[in-house]
Protein backbone atom coordinates (compact mmCIF):
# COMPACT_ATOMS: atom_id res chain seq x y z
CA UNK A 1 0.00 0.00 0.00
CA UNK A 2 0.91 3.17 -0.95
CA UNK A 3 1.35 6.07 2.50
CA UNK A 4 1.64 8.95 0.41
CA UNK A 5 4.24 10.39 2.95
CA UNK A 6 6.60 11.17 0.45
CA UNK A 7 8.83 14.79 1.87
CA UNK A 8 7.21 15.10 5.25
CA UNK A 9 9.01 15.99 8.46
CA UNK A 10 8.80 13.73 11.32
CA UNK A 11 10.16 14.58 14.86
CA UNK A 12 10.28 11.30 16.83
CA UNK A 13 11.46 11.56 20.57
CA UNK A 14 12.97 8.66 22.35
CA UNK A 15 14.55 8.29 19.02
CA UNK A 16 17.82 6.44 19.50
CA UNK A 17 16.57 3.24 20.39
CA UNK A 18 13.29 0.24 20.78
CA UNK A 19 10.29 1.54 18.79
CA UNK A 20 11.44 5.31 18.16
CA UNK A 21 14.24 3.85 16.04
CA UNK A 22 11.69 1.35 14.11
CA UNK A 23 9.57 4.44 13.54
CA UNK A 24 12.15 5.90 12.08
CA UNK A 25 13.23 3.64 10.06
CA UNK A 26 9.67 3.21 9.08
CA UNK A 27 8.96 6.63 8.07
CA UNK A 28 12.45 7.01 6.11
CA UNK A 29 11.46 3.86 3.94
CA UNK A 30 8.13 5.56 3.29
CA UNK A 31 10.03 9.19 1.95
CA UNK A 32 10.40 10.94 5.09
CA UNK A 33 12.86 13.03 6.34
CA UNK A 34 13.74 12.30 10.50
CA UNK A 35 14.40 14.48 13.30
CA UNK A 36 15.72 11.75 16.20
CA UNK A 37 15.93 12.90 19.71
CA UNK A 38 16.90 11.63 23.15
CA UNK A 39 18.81 12.02 26.02
CA UNK A 40 22.14 9.98 24.92
CA UNK A 41 23.95 11.93 21.91
CA UNK A 42 26.51 9.56 21.50
CA UNK A 43 23.59 7.12 20.97
CA UNK A 44 22.01 9.28 18.51
CA UNK A 45 24.94 9.14 16.32
CA UNK A 46 24.83 5.83 16.68
CA UNK A 47 21.27 5.42 15.78
CA UNK A 48 21.89 7.54 12.92
CA UNK A 49 24.91 5.78 11.07
CA UNK A 50 22.67 2.65 11.65
CA UNK A 51 19.06 4.05 9.32
CA UNK A 52 19.43 3.59 5.85
CA UNK A 53 19.03 7.09 4.61
CA UNK A 54 21.26 8.99 6.97
CA UNK A 55 21.41 11.82 4.86
CA UNK A 56 17.89 12.40 5.43
CA UNK A 57 18.49 12.04 9.86
CA UNK A 58 18.86 14.64 11.84
CA UNK A 59 19.53 14.29 15.31
CA UNK A 60 19.09 16.65 18.54
CA UNK A 61 20.23 15.75 22.15
CA UNK A 62 18.13 17.26 25.18
CA UNK A 63 16.78 16.25 28.30
CA UNK A 64 12.90 16.06 27.23
CA UNK A 65 12.11 15.77 31.16
CA UNK A 66 12.84 19.68 31.39
CA UNK A 67 10.99 21.80 30.25
CA UNK A 68 13.15 24.61 28.79
CA UNK A 69 14.46 21.84 26.67
CA UNK A 70 11.61 21.08 24.73
CA UNK A 71 11.05 24.87 24.41
CA UNK A 72 14.65 24.37 22.91
CA UNK A 73 13.91 21.45 21.06
CA UNK A 74 10.46 23.34 19.33
CA UNK A 75 12.68 26.41 18.51
CA UNK A 76 15.04 24.66 17.08
CA UNK A 77 12.97 22.04 15.23
CA UNK A 78 10.05 24.49 14.48
CA UNK A 79 8.71 23.07 11.08
CA UNK A 80 7.03 19.78 11.78
CA UNK A 81 4.52 17.60 9.93
CA UNK A 82 4.15 14.72 12.40
CA UNK A 83 5.10 14.22 15.85
CA UNK A 84 5.94 11.12 17.14
CA UNK A 85 6.11 11.46 21.12
CA UNK A 86 7.47 8.42 22.19
CA UNK A 87 10.40 9.28 24.97
CA UNK A 88 10.05 7.37 28.28
CA UNK A 89 10.83 5.08 30.50
CA UNK A 90 8.77 4.48 33.56
CA UNK A 91 10.01 2.50 36.42
CA UNK A 92 8.03 -0.71 37.81
CA UNK A 93 6.99 -0.87 41.16
CA UNK A 94 4.21 -0.66 43.61
CA UNK A 95 2.98 2.44 45.64
CA UNK A 96 4.74 1.44 48.75
CA UNK A 97 8.02 0.33 47.14
CA UNK A 98 8.18 3.92 45.09
CA UNK A 99 9.58 6.86 46.43
CA UNK A 100 7.79 10.37 45.19
CA UNK A 101 10.63 11.61 43.73
CA UNK A 102 10.77 8.74 41.37
CA UNK A 103 7.12 9.57 40.13
CA UNK A 104 7.80 12.73 39.27
CA UNK A 105 10.63 12.30 37.63
CA UNK A 106 9.19 9.43 35.46
CA UNK A 107 6.08 11.63 34.93
CA UNK A 108 8.33 15.20 33.89
CA UNK A 109 9.84 12.83 30.88
CA UNK A 110 6.64 10.98 29.65
CA UNK A 111 3.57 12.71 30.93
CA UNK A 112 4.39 16.29 31.34
CA UNK A 113 6.92 15.60 27.80
CA UNK A 114 4.10 14.14 25.64
CA UNK A 115 1.52 17.34 27.09
CA UNK A 116 4.02 20.20 26.61
CA UNK A 117 5.12 19.03 23.31
CA UNK A 118 1.57 18.76 21.96
CA UNK A 119 1.08 22.12 22.88
CA UNK A 120 4.05 23.64 21.58
CA UNK A 121 3.56 21.86 18.51
CA UNK A 122 -0.25 21.82 18.07
CA UNK A 123 -0.01 25.50 17.93
CA UNK A 124 2.16 25.86 14.24
CA UNK A 125 0.07 23.38 13.25
CA UNK A 126 -3.28 24.82 13.81
CA UNK A 127 -1.74 27.68 12.68
CA UNK A 128 -1.10 26.17 9.17
CA UNK A 129 -4.30 23.64 9.39
CA UNK A 130 -2.47 21.06 9.16
CA UNK A 131 -0.21 17.93 11.00
CA UNK A 132 -0.44 15.21 13.01
CA UNK A 133 0.67 14.14 16.54
CA UNK A 134 0.57 10.18 17.22
CA UNK A 135 1.82 9.32 21.26
CA UNK A 136 3.05 5.90 21.74
CA UNK A 137 1.42 5.47 24.97
CA UNK A 138 1.30 1.77 26.31
CA UNK A 139 -1.36 -1.10 27.13
CA UNK A 140 -1.21 -0.58 31.18
CA UNK A 141 -2.96 2.70 30.65
CA UNK A 142 -6.05 0.26 29.65
CA UNK A 143 -4.87 -2.75 32.41
CA UNK A 144 -2.98 -0.90 35.78
CA UNK A 145 -1.32 -3.42 37.90
CA UNK A 146 -0.37 -2.41 41.00
CA UNK A 147 3.63 -3.61 40.17
CA UNK A 148 3.64 -0.81 37.51
CA UNK A 149 1.41 1.69 39.04
CA UNK A 150 3.12 4.64 38.15
CA UNK A 151 3.30 3.99 34.85
CA UNK A 152 -0.07 2.38 34.71
CA UNK A 153 -1.70 5.85 35.72
CA UNK A 154 0.54 7.93 33.35
CA UNK A 155 -0.28 5.97 30.36
CA UNK A 156 -4.40 6.26 31.67
CA UNK A 157 -3.75 10.12 31.74
CA UNK A 158 -1.91 10.44 28.25
CA UNK A 159 -4.77 8.25 26.98
CA UNK A 160 -7.59 10.91 28.51
CA UNK A 161 -5.21 13.56 26.94
CA UNK A 162 -5.03 11.92 23.62
CA UNK A 163 -8.83 11.54 22.83
CA UNK A 164 -9.69 15.14 24.43
CA UNK A 165 -7.68 16.86 22.24
CA UNK A 166 -7.86 14.64 19.60
CA UNK A 167 -11.81 15.28 19.15
CA UNK A 168 -10.93 19.10 19.17
CA UNK A 169 -7.74 19.62 16.65
CA UNK A 170 -9.95 18.10 13.87
CA UNK A 171 -11.29 22.01 13.92
CA UNK A 172 -7.71 22.79 12.89
CA UNK A 173 -6.88 20.32 10.31
CA UNK A 174 -4.86 18.38 12.74
CA UNK A 175 -5.47 15.01 13.83
CA UNK A 176 -4.60 13.45 17.27
CA UNK A 177 -4.35 9.87 17.75
CA UNK A 178 -2.05 7.36 20.10
CA UNK A 179 -0.95 3.68 20.35
CA UNK A 180 -1.14 1.12 23.22
CA UNK A 181 1.53 -1.56 22.44
CA UNK A 182 1.36 -4.25 24.50
CA UNK A 183 4.97 -5.22 26.00
CA UNK A 184 7.20 -5.22 23.09
CA UNK A 185 10.71 -6.90 22.51
CA UNK A 186 13.21 -4.23 24.21
CA UNK A 187 15.57 -4.04 26.50
CA UNK A 188 13.34 -1.87 28.27
CA UNK A 189 10.76 -4.24 28.44
CA UNK A 190 13.24 -6.90 30.04
CA UNK A 191 14.36 -4.39 32.52
CA UNK A 192 10.41 -3.79 33.73
CA UNK A 193 10.23 -7.80 34.03
CA UNK A 194 12.60 -8.09 36.12
CA UNK A 195 11.44 -5.79 38.51
CA UNK A 196 8.15 -7.65 38.40
CA UNK A 197 10.02 -11.03 38.64
CA UNK A 198 11.61 -9.57 42.21
CA UNK A 199 8.01 -8.25 43.22
CA UNK A 200 6.50 -11.58 42.82
CA UNK A 201 9.31 -14.12 43.13
CA UNK A 202 11.81 -12.06 44.96
CA UNK A 203 14.40 -13.73 42.07
CA UNK A 204 14.76 -11.12 39.11
CA UNK A 205 16.36 -13.85 36.75
CA UNK A 206 12.97 -15.56 36.41
CA UNK A 207 11.69 -12.06 34.71
CA UNK A 208 10.70 -14.85 31.84
CA UNK A 209 8.29 -16.37 34.27
CA UNK A 210 5.94 -13.18 34.24
CA UNK A 211 5.04 -12.84 30.73
CA UNK A 212 3.27 -16.44 29.83
CA UNK A 213 0.03 -15.02 28.60
CA UNK A 214 1.52 -13.72 25.64
CA UNK A 215 -1.29 -13.58 21.85
CA UNK A 216 0.63 -16.12 19.41
CA UNK A 217 3.63 -16.73 21.67
CA UNK A 218 5.25 -14.31 21.16
CA UNK A 219 6.00 -10.29 22.28
CA UNK A 220 4.68 -7.48 19.52
CA UNK A 221 8.07 -6.43 17.60
CA UNK A 222 8.96 -2.40 17.70
CA UNK A 223 8.55 -2.52 13.51
CA UNK A 224 4.99 -3.58 13.93
CA UNK A 225 4.14 -0.50 15.95
CA UNK A 226 6.18 1.32 13.72
CA UNK A 227 4.55 -0.15 10.55
CA UNK A 228 0.86 1.08 12.97
CA UNK A 229 2.31 4.47 13.56
CA UNK A 230 3.12 4.70 9.89
CA UNK A 231 -0.36 3.66 8.54
CA UNK A 232 -2.70 5.90 10.93
CA UNK A 233 -0.36 8.76 10.41
CA UNK A 234 -0.98 8.64 6.65
CA UNK A 235 -3.55 10.26 4.16
CA UNK A 236 -5.09 6.90 4.17
CA UNK A 237 -6.32 6.90 7.64
CA UNK A 238 -7.32 10.42 7.08
CA UNK A 239 -10.12 10.35 9.57
CA UNK A 240 -8.99 8.93 12.50
CA UNK A 241 -8.15 11.43 15.28
CA UNK A 242 -9.16 10.94 19.34
CA UNK A 243 -8.54 7.23 18.77
CA UNK A 244 -6.33 5.67 20.84
CA UNK A 245 -5.70 2.14 19.37
CA UNK A 246 -4.60 -1.35 21.04
CA UNK A 247 -2.14 -3.15 19.74
CA UNK A 248 -2.05 -6.10 22.11
CA UNK A 249 -2.55 -9.03 20.57
CA UNK A 250 -6.01 -9.29 22.07
CA UNK A 251 -4.46 -9.94 25.99
CA UNK A 252 -6.70 -7.21 26.94
CA UNK A 253 -9.57 -9.74 26.23
CA UNK A 254 -7.45 -12.81 27.64
CA UNK A 255 -8.01 -12.24 31.94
Amino acid sequence: MQLHLEGRHVLITGGSKGIGLACAKTFLQEGCRVTLVARDGARLEQAQQQLASPDRVTILAADLSQAAERVRVHAACPSVDILVNNAGAIPGGGLLEMDMQTWEDAWALKVMGFIHLTKLYLGDMKARQSGIVCNIIGQAGRTPRYEYLCGGVGNAALIAFTSAVGGRSVDWGVRVFGINPSPTRTDRTVTLNKVRAKALFNDENRWQEVDTNRPLGRMIEPDEIAAMAAFLASPTCGYVSGTVIDVDGGIGFRG
